[in-house]
């Protein structure tokens, strides 16, 4: 659940970005991950996530450029910018060898899992496995931008495929090793 409570300013700004318009939809963003961060750090059992800290940098880094050069990209570019640096964030958490899913997954697993190797790879492969989606995404994403006689439904349902894939990935994965 933790996990996909951190992908909440994405939903936010992808709702409201058919509403409100770009701007407005980064504000909302910017704001629901300073929610989210500002809960960790008031929290006494919590602590503020790799992919937390790097949404709040994303989303508030996109608003002010954004207010400060106007709104000069389209829908479907700031898109892109949002999922790209998504899926910056990923790749970075394993870069850095502290693959986003982890400090997830101790939230949910036994203390006793936490060193074994088996723990690591299984979160790297789940990272990974986002990193997929979201690259897919970013992909349909530019499809979209720069060949616009594609239909707009064919990049929804790369995009929707992507995600729900992740999400089902994320929950079956973890229990063929029995990771609890």
């Amino acid at each position: 659940m933790g996990i996909l409570l951190a992908f909440a300013p994405f939903i936010v700004f992808a709702v409201l970005d058919r509403f409100v318009g770009p701007v407005w939809s980064l504000a909302a963003g910017t704001a629901v991950s300073a929610a989210l961060l500002l809960r960790d750090l008031l929290s006494p059992v919590r602590q503020p996530k790799l992919l937390e800290i790097g949404t709040f940098i994303l989303f508030g880094g996109l608003t002010v450029y954004m207010l400060l050069r106007g709104s000069s990209l389209s829908v479907i570019g700031v898109r892109v910018c949002v999922d790209g640096g998504l899926l910056l964030i990923v790749l970075m958490s394993m870069v850095i060898r502290r693959p986003f899913t982890l400090q997830y997954a101790k939230e949910q697993v036994s203390a006793a899992h936490w060193n074994t190797p088996e723990f690591l790879r299984t979160n790297y492969v789940i990272s990974g496995a986002w990193a997929i989606a979201f690259a897919l995404m970013v992909l349909a994403e530019l499809a979209l931008l720069y060949a616009p006689q594609i239909p707009h439904r064919a990049g929804v349902i790369v995009i929707v495929a992507a995600l729900v894939g992740a999400v089902k990935f994320t929950s079956w994965y973890p229990t063929r090793n029995d990771m609890r």
